[in-house]
């Protein structure tokens, strides 16, 4: 396959990249992951050469095997979702995917741009430049790919006075060479052709014209839909100074990147990437899934149904969350995780809006297409397809949940605006529509676009900035202004009969609950209306019934949202329960409330999710406590937090590592087992006797009360209520929130065993993603202890004392932390080894080297030397000690590498002294050269300075105040 004949396949097209620049001595370096966790500048990787920033801005570990690169290939898996660069960013609102939907219009770069792609890139370090990258760039487009020459079109850089910067005529005059016509070779501005970030230079790029048969030159850089870069020359050859100069770099490099999917449309003769089969497998499957029509590759005003869209933006969509999510990604409200929410979310609109299937688990269903046509190139995808599905369906159920409540309000704000003539829509409506549904503001947008509407921007910055205010408020008092009901609070309420207690049976269920309110408590006070209570106060709201979880059992309170759609939403930051009065704390976001309100009582489901599963591993963890430890083991108390679990417990003494190494396998193995849990409410005589039943001593259970149990039904243990095996599993007395099986608590760490008080243990654990949060921070440490086997003397101990101090400082898994320490334990001993044998070997050599001097220079003045032992003030003094016995002037000078510093240390022969020589005068002549600080006495001085580059000029100046006393 030598000849432009459109017949690659894609697979063939990468795979040909890889042959060709491994038969060019290339070294093949796996893609880094797409999550830069070890890069806070980056939301994610975006370019094939962020894992090699180090070597190009010159910070590269010299010890490492990055360092030893001299070319390389590979290709790197990139996502880019937001602004330039893909830069970090915290803000929920700041970055919009794609730049807002206007990437999904008809535009000149439609055809081509997708959020995740691969980057083909050959790299060189300091070894071939600009000569020979164009020429294998030149090679493989046109020899072994076989494109065409004359629709190929090059560009060079036409330079930049400001900058001081000529033309690039040597990389014009080698595309000459290699036989490109000279109305082919384009000269490009420092907009298009010169390329900062970190260390800078000119790019040659490589344009190919879809069309042929004319010159297209003059559409290169235009935006052109039919003529497109392909290939990126980077020549890194200049370092930007802090004064904005630019000046040449020591050893110049090669990044070059070239768009996969895109080279493979230019390959296959697609106008399009969608119309590669990069793309088709997976659209395939969206179309079983579904039923759709084929997709025929419309795009804009053409697309009219939206369902070739619609194929386009799920199969993009669920490259990029299967990779980001596979390399350690998790959605959430902040950064990266707000992105890829928003990724799923507008996704999953798609999927329901235009193929008419219900979400909730559609994305997962389609990542084993991506990973059965891509798992080979990146194994790593292979091995996390449960986590993934687990996130895919748990993001995408919430969202599935408040889409239609969305949707409808949508409609509502567009009917308004449509009815009133506007043709925007109020940004306080859709900033309400982020707030409380979730709805990320691009999809909003695109929403809008659909029905022709805009957004007013200036409503929705001033609805934006108002709700931020108000949260930092709430945030500060939302600890001391929890409301509370007291026993007048509750006499009153018993005496009102228009105020039952609540209902909260369905805090157990899924979903919003429709309920009416109550009442409305602030300051001490019940109200009827919210009007009169000032703007952002806390204040309590009693239903008739909620979904909510009030604190309870160590579990927390739920947070969410009390709504009537469109017209109010209270914000629930705590729940608390008072004598079956289940009390909501928050605050207005806007709108009223009044007494008799219908509203939805909506809990966050995603606060939810940890909640259940640390409260299931909490009884998982007391049932393996007893089974390792014995039968004394009694609950004394307990937390489940989102972010984690704590669990006190009656034990003697501390948890031996071995025993705790068990409790965590036995725990794990039941979350392996996946096991349904079940709950059931029992009278408490008949529950009580239950063999093995977890209950805490002391504790005033309610009858009948609630039964959870792993893997028995309790209706099935109701029925033999004393048989032994029951004991064989875990099941309490309790009233929280559990998970459906015990698959979905995914992992289990214990991250801390502690002594609390005389007799009582405390044990700390986390599940699901913290769990995989800590296993990877746990990874890196053992990384970086590999890391350091590479280096040697005081880089690897001043490596070394960082890593245990964060280390000790970390929260990872305490099993983990013990074998890392033992670790690096390990290597500190073998390196105080080294570093004392090195020293004694040094200190040996210098007071050889000093006896020796005078051996044979008998009659010197003085042995004035540098000397090699790393700047070591006390085997200087060694020097000085060896001098005084002899009666022998020195003067000797040693410098530690990698630091500013060198120490300096003389002693004066009483000869030497007799005849007017003062130490502090010598080692002054010294400290005017080296800088720094010196002192003593008469017969002997010592300093520090810090101008190592002159330490020979101090060595000379050194011997000639000497040799004056001569």
């Amino acid at each position: 396959m030598s000849q432009y004949t459109g017949k690659w396949s894609s697979r063939a097209v990468r795979q040909q990249f890889f042959d060709f620049f491994r038969e060019k001595d290339h070294t093949f370096v796996a893609s880094s992951p797409t999550i830069p966790f070890d890069d806070p500048t980056l939301l994610f990787a975006n370019a094939g050469m962020n894992q090699y920033k180090s070597i190009f801005l010159g910070t590269v570990d010299p010890h490492s095997e990055l360092s030893k690169l001299k070319r390389a290939y590979n290709s790197q898996k990139c996502i880019r979702a937001g602004g330039k660069h893909n830069g970090a960013s915290t803000h929920p609102i700041s970055c919009d995917v794609f730049n807002t939907s206007q990437t999904w219009r008809m535009s000149a770069r439609t055809r081509i741009t997708i959020t995740f792609f691969e980057m083909l890139g050959n790299w060189s370090f300091g070894d071939y430049f600009k000569k020979e990258a164009i020429q294998y760039s030149w090679e493989l487009l046109t020899k072994v790919y076989g494109l065409p020459e004359d629709r190929l079109y090059v560009t060079y850089f036409e330079g930049d006075p400001a900058n001081g910067l000529g033309p690039d005529l040597e990389a014009k005059q080698y595309w000459l060479d290699q036989g490109v016509p000279e109305d082919h070779i384009l000269p490009g501005d420092s907009k298009d052709n010169f390329w900062e970030m970190g260390a800078t230079g000119p790019l040659r790029e490589i344009h190919f014209d879809r069309i042929g048969g004319r010159n297209a030159a003059h559409l290169v850089n235009q935006d052109d839909p039919d003529v497109l870069e392909i290939w990126n020359n980077v020549f890194i050859q200049f370092n930007r100074e802090s004064d904005g100069s630019l000046k040449t770099l020591p050893a110049q490099h090669v990044d070059t990147g070239m768009g996969f999917e895109r080279l493979v449309s230019v390959i296959q003769d697609k106008r399009s990437n969608y119309d590669t089969d990069v793309f088709t497998p997976v659209f395939a499957k969206i179309q079983e899934l579904t039923g759709a029509r084929n997709y025929t590759g419309k795009f804009g005003a053409e697309d009219v149904d939206g369902i070739d869209t619609a194929y386009r933006v799920i199969a993009d969509h669920v490259r990029t969350l299967t990779f980001a999510l596979s390399d350690g990604g998790v959605p959430n409200n902040v950064g990266r995780g707000y992105v890829l929410r928003r990724i799923l979310r507008r996704g999953s609109r798609y999927a329901r809006k235009k193929f008419g299937v219900p979400i909730g688990s559609f994305f997962s269903s389609l990542v084993p297409t991506v990973i059965e046509n891509m798992g080979d190139v990146f194994p790593e995808i292979t091995k996390k397809y449960d986590d993934i599905k687990e996130i895919l369906d748990e993001e995408e159920e919430s969202f599935s949940r408040t889409l239609d409540r969305g949707e409808k309000l949508f409609d509502q704000f567009a009917t308004r605006a449509a009815e009133a003539g506007i043709k925007e829509l109020n940004g306080k409506d859709v900033w309400r529509l982020y707030d409380t549904f979730g709805f990320p503001v691009d999809l909003t947008r695109l929403m809008a676009e659909e029905l022709g509407l805009g957004i007013n921007e200036a409503e929705f910055e001033e609805a934006q900035a108002h709700s931020k205010e108000a949260s930092k408020g709430a945030a500060k008092k939302e600890t001391a202004d929890v409301v509370k009901l007291d026993v007048h609070d509750l006499a009153a309420l018993e005496k009102n009969d228009s105020v039952p207690k609540t209902n909260d049976d369905a805090k157990y269920g899924i979903g919003n609950i429709t309920a009416n309110v109550k009442a409305i408590l602030y300051n001490k006070e019940f109200v009827s209306s919210t009007k009169d209570i000032p703007a952002g106060s806390t204040f309590g709201v009693l239903l008739d019934k909620t979904s909510f979880y009030a604190e309870s059992g160590g579990q927390e309170y739920d947070t969410g949202n009390i709504v009537i759609d469109g017209v109010a939403d209270f914000e629930v930051s705590n729940v608390q329960t008072y004598n079956g009065y289940v009390v909501h704390t928050g605050s207005l976001k806007y709108g009223d409330l009044e007494v008799g309100n219908e509203v939805i009582s909506s809990y966050d489901e995603l606060r939810r999710w940890p909640l259940r599963n640390n409260h299931t591993a909490t009884h998982i963890l007391n049932f393996a406590l007893r089974e390792i430890l014995g039968d004394h083991i009694d609950q004394k108390g307990s937390l489940v937090a989102p972010t984690k679990l704590r669990f006190d417990f009656s034990h003697k003494a501390g948890i031996a590592l071995p025993d705790l190494s068990k409790i965590e396998s036995l725990s794990i193995d039941w979350i392996k087992k996946n096991v349904r849990v079940y709950s059931k409410e029992l009278d408490l005589p008949t529950a009580s006797k239950i063999p093995g039943l977890r209950a805490v001593f002391g504790e005033t259970y309610p009858d009948p009360v609630r039964v959870v149990s792993l893997e028995f039904d309790v209706e099935e243990m109701a029925k033999d209520i004393e048989n032994p095996k029951w004991r064989g599993t875990s099941v309490e007395f309790c009233g929280g929130t559990h998970v459906a099986k015990t698959g979905d608590i995914k992992h289990f760490v214990i991250t801390e065993e502690s002594g609390i008080a005389k007799g009582i243990r405390r044990i700390v654990a986390v599940t699901g993603h913290e769990a995989a949060e800590v296993t990877r921070q746990a990874q890196e440490f053992e990384d970086r202890l590999k890391a350091l086997e590479t280096l040697d003397g005081k880089a690897k101990d001043a490596a070394l004392k960082t890593l245990t101090v964060e280390l000790g400082q970390s929260d990872i898994s305490v099993l983990k932390k013990a074998d890392l320490k033992d670790k690096a334990g390990a290597i500190r001993k073998a390196l105080d080894k080294q570093i004392k044998e090195k020293e004694a070997a040094a200190n040996k050599k210098a007071l050889e080297d000093f006896g020796n001097y005078f051996k044979d220079n008998a009659d010197a003045l003085a042995y004035v030397a540098v000397v090699d032992v790393d700047g070591n003030a006390k085997s200087l003094q060694g020097i000085a000690t060896a001098a005084r016995k002899a009666s022998k002037a020195i003067y000797v000078f040693s410098h530690e590498p990698g630091v500013k510093k060198v120490a300096h240390v003389n002693f004066v022969s009483p000869d030497l002294k007799a005849k007017g020589v003062d130490a502090r005068e010598w080692a002054a002549k010294v400290t005017d050269i080296l800088s720094g600080k010196a002192g003593g006495k008469e017969d002997s001085a010592q300093g520090v300075g810090t101008e190592t580059h002159k330490i020979e000029e101090a060595v000379a100046a050194a011997r000639k105040y000497i040799e004056s006393f001569a």
